[in-house]
């Protein structure tokens, strides 16, 4: 028999004490987070999927070359949101092991604003910005 636990508001996370982070009620509400977010952006996956099947040539050039670059942009904001669900999954599979809200590089917490800001964040706040900082430097 599974228990109920009432998810958290933003303004709730945010006030806990320190003592509280990554409680259990703490990663039920960013889990219920992630998979609300995963099932909008499957949704958005298949309307796209659909609406590209039922598209039809338009005999001018000009609107055909309007119809397929605005294909492209869905299939580019499609791609990224491929990317994001990926990201989805490997945050669900932090909070399964235990990982979730602690700095993949430090150790340190992630903490919660940055949580409700970017959910899937693996990094803290100064590991994301000496990552970003490495990549601009060496072009990776």
């Amino acid at each position: 028999m599974s228990k109920t636990i009432k998810l958290l508001s933003d303004a709730q996370l945010l006030e806990a004490p320190d003592s509280e982070y990554m409680s259990e009620v703490q990663l039920a509400s960013f889990k219920q987070r992630l998979l609300d977010e995963e099932t909008a952006l499957r949704e958005a996956a298949t309307a796209t999927t659909h609406h590209l099947q039922e598209t039809t040539a338009a005999p001018d050039p000009t609107d055909r070359a309007s119809a397929e670059e605005e294909h492209a942009l869905e299939l580019r904001v499609r791609d990224r949101e491929r990317k994001l669900l990926k990201k989805i999954a490997q945050a669900l599979a932090r909070i399964e092991d235990g990982s979730y809200g602690w700095c993949e590089e430090s150790g340190e917490p992630i903490g919660i604003a940055r949580l409700l800001a970017r959910p899937t964040a693996s990094l803290c706040l100064e590991s994301q910005e000496r990552h970003e900082q490495r990549k601009r430097q060496f072009g990776g």
